[in-house]
């Protein structure tokens, strides 16, 4: 999902000093949009992409000059042209990719295992980075309030408006002009939460789908051989019980996304009475309409119900269901409209 999960964990598990690569700002079309982020460390191993695989060795070049200055620096590369002596090569790209280089040393380390921790407490985190002030400190705020990164002046007001106005999984990253020169904006956002109730046998090829596509994932089941991490490996977090016992100790939000899939109407049922008035990010229940409508006193599902749950590509198997589950999952995250999906 979101590349700065990988680089973050790369930084917190690496014992030397490295660099961060960023896509601050891209000109036409590109492989991987702004906000994409790459790790490189001091031994030159990399974690990430920044591109389909063009840019990345002089990336890593680059970045190895910028440990040694400790010294942030700006590169651009121009991947439209497609002879030998461009960067595109027949790559596909058609744009200019300008890369963003952030030395981590033992001394700004600290803000960024800050960040990392922020993200796994389930926290929003906005940075602004100065562009034309490369030695200036970034500008880290959490939602909660916190701020870090040592930048010592006030924050912008459009910072803050954009770190508790935008929605969830939105939120433009991009070079910023202000009258202090230019700025990099990055919304960092926590791994979506994907909660199963039901750990039946296709539970598993769901929860490890997701799992590589960046959700956190819980499992709620109330049979203990089947909420368990030898049934389901893949998953985060374990949650037995009965829904009565198990949906209050979830405290779900609407950040979170939730698929029915217990195969049992009565446990079905009790569910979707529990769930129904919660402002989920997603609602989905297995099965067909007729019988999701069925689960509701109305007689009807409610419309922000999703049902049959996944999108219609004629999915048979549990891996194949996985998948037309999880793609309707990251078209709601990343706000596709469904209408045009199904």
């Amino acid at each position: 999902m979101e590349s700065y999960y990988a680089a973050l964990n790369a930084m917190a598990a690496a014992p030397n000093d490295g660099v961060f690569a960023i896509t601050i700002d891209v000109e036409g079309s590109a492989y991987q949009k702004e906000g994409t982020w790459m790790w490189i460390g001091a031994d030159g191993k990399t974690t990430g992409l920044l591109s389909g695989g063009c840019l990345e060795e002089a990336v890593a070049a680059h970045a190895i000059e910028v440990l040694s200055s400790r010294q942030a620096a700006a590169l651009s590369f121009d991947l439209r042209a497609e002879d030998d002596g461009g960067w595109g090569q027949g790559s596909g790209c058609d744009g200019v990719i300008h890369v963003w280089l952030e030395p981590v040393t033992n001394e700004t380390k600290p803000d960024w295992l800050t960040l990392k921790q922020r993200l796994d407490r389930g926290e929003h985190v906005l940075m602004a980075r100065s562009i034309a002030h490369p030695k200036e400190p970034p500008f880290f705020q959490s939602e909660t309030g916190e701020r870090f990164g040592g930048y010592v002046s006030p924050p912008r007001p459009e910072w803050l408006n954009a770190l508790h106005g935008t929605p969830f999984f939105r939120g433009r990253n991009g070079v910023q002009e202000t009258d202090d020169g230019a700025f990099y904006i990055q919304h960092f956002w926590p791994k979506p939460r994907l909660v199963i109730f039901g750990a039946g046998p296709d539970a598993p090829p769901l929860v490890s789908a997701a799992k590589a596509a960046g959700f956190s994932v819980t499992v709620s089941d109330w049979r203990p051989a089947f909420c368990h991490p030898s049934h389901v490996p893949d998953a985060d977090a374990f949650v037995m019980g009965f829904p009565h016992e198990t949906v209050p100790r979830l405290r779900l939000n609407e950040r979170d996304f939730v698929v029915i899939t217990t195969h049992q109407f009565e446990r079905d049922r009790e569910l979707v009475s529990l769930l129904a008035d919660m402002p989920l990010a997603y609602l989905g229940v297995l099965g067909p309409r007729r019988r999701t409508d069925r689960l509701f006193p109305s007689g009807s599902a409610p419309p922000f119900v999703r049902s049959p749950v996944g999108l219609p590509i004629g999915a048979r198997s549990p891996q194949e269901i996985a998948i037309s589950i999880l793609a309707e999952l990251i078209s709601v995250l990343r706000a596709q409209p469904m209408e045009a999906a199904r």
